[in-house]
């Protein structure tokens, strides 16, 4: 109910302004409404504790074909077929008829978003409110059922195509086997749940050559003996950075931690609290981007495709690199050779340390958002204030991602070097995204 009454406020402040005008477009020109209904969608996959992985394809997907079928009306902005692997040409619109492509990006959004989430429908209600607001603020019936229309086609014709991503496929591939092998991963406490999505690698990618592209070098090899190895100074790294975290240090460990499931256990007590995950987060951001830069709707849209495209290359490298080295959590190491009391700051996730998941994602979006708002863009980000966690500001995306560095390593669940190594990879993924696609054209 409170989220009806906030839209319908973000409707009567978006639109007063509109309201005698003959213009009926300008009604969704204001991008405001697309940061509401990418947020509305980031409730779906929050509230359904989707895992990363998943949660960046929902948005790649979705956001995908909002562009798709806003670049069908705009021709300042260049369609990603023949860009992006394997996507193809879209259906264009009838050049005999009128749209609003605004309206119709916001619906299609909402179709490819439905249709990648569960439970079924769960956009339904909103979709019916943005047309509601079309029909209400004056637009034609006719443009208003061919924006429809348009927007079901496109939203059909990727739908078609992300069904041949190997998604499907891989709900069927063999789950993770734990070995008991010394420096190879088993499930953590406090779930002991099993491996998150161990096949991940063989998603096909969107602007990668291949999962394996930009896999980091080897992790150090394991060895708890050697005090000066390089494993073992890792280990100790974290050690001695647990006995002495500072307040600072915990509200960046806890800030970046987007676990959309941790769970708690209090004695046989056990109950679930859900944040944001990983993209969910970067998503977020894209929205609070846009409103400080005062972007149209066509740069927002720009903003969040291109970031969203980053975050799921990023993943099937990253998750590439995670079950190729099989890597044990630092909990796991620390609790069997030095510490069988250690625990770390933040919960450990249910899948192979090496390499940094978030550090590798929040360093691909990094590059994307750069690329869209510009380097020392500073901002403020209060993604995590609706789950009792304080703001923090940043001086650009790329200080924000390589705050992830130390924000897993103060969670202490991960090593240094992972971080750093994810960090890098990321640069790399996401300069990629920027150098092969280009959206808006100058």
């Amino acid at each position: 109910m409170l989220q009806k009454i906030l839209f319908y406020l973000l409707i009567v402040c978006v639109f007063a302004s509109c309201k005698n005008s003959k213009n009926y477009q300008s009604n969704f020109t204001n991008p405001k409404l697309l940061i509401q209904t990418v947020k509305k969608l980031n409730d779906v996959v929050l509230d359904n504790n989707f895992p990363p992985p998943i949660a960046s394809r929902n948005y790649a997907y979705a956001n995908i074909a909002a562009y798709e079928t806003f670049c069908g009306g705009n021709k300042n902005y260049k369609s990603l077929a023949g860009q992006i692997i394997s996507l193809p040409v879209l259906p264009k619109p009838d050049s005999s008829k009128t749209y609003d492509f605004n309206f119709a990006a916001l619906i299609a959004l909402c179709n490819v978003g439905n249709a990648v989430t569960f439970p079924a429908g769960s956009l339904d209600d909103y979709v019916a409110e943005l047309t509601q607001l079309a029909d209400s603020t004056g637009m034609p019936k006719d443009v208003l059922e061919n924006s429809l229309a348009y927007a079901d086609t496109v939203s059909k014709a990727v739908l078609k195509w992300n069904k041949k991503d190997n998604y499907l496929q891989s709900r069927s591939m063999p789950a993770y086997t734990v070995t008991n092998n010394d420096g190879t991963w088993i499930p953590t406490p406090a779930a002991y749940a099993t491996a998150v999505e161990p096949h991940w690698g063989k998603i096909r990618t969107m602007v990668l050559d291949s999962s394996r592209q930009f896999l980091p070098p080897p992790p150090h090899q394991f060895d708890v003996k050697n005090k000066n190895s390089a494993f073992y100074l890792e280990v100790q790294k974290l050690i001695d950075a647990s006995k002495k975290l500072t307040d600072e240090q915990k509200h960046i460990a806890l800030f970046w931690d987007d676990n959309p499931f941790k769970l708690n256990v209090y004695g046989h007590a056990m109950f679930s609290t859900k944040k944001f995950s990983p993209p969910g987060h970067w998503m977020n951001i894209c929205g609070i981007a846009s409103t400080q830069a005062k972007a149209d709707f066509g740069t927002t849209l720009t903003g969040y495709t291109k970031t969203a495209i980053a975050l799921f290359d990023g993943f099937i490298s990253c998750w590439q690199a995670k079950y190729t080295y099989n890597t044990a959590r630092p909990e796991t190491v620390i609790n069997k050779y030095f510490d069988k009391n250690w625990l770390p700051f933040i919960q450990t996730p249910p899948f192979p340390e090496y390499s940094a998941g978030h550090p590798t994602i929040s360093a691909a979006a990094a590059e994307a958002l750069t690329s869209v708002y510009g380097d020392n863009f500073a901002f403020t980000d209060t993604s995590e204030e609706p789950f009792g966690i304080k703001k923090r500001s940043f001086t650009s995306f790329r200080q924000a991602a390589s705050e992830n560095i130390e924000a897993r390593f103060y969670g202490l669940i991960h090593f240094k070097y992972s971080c750093t190594r994810g960090n890098a990879s990321g640069k790399q993924i996401g300069a990629l995204v920027v150098n092969k696609l280009q959206m808006k054209i100058n």
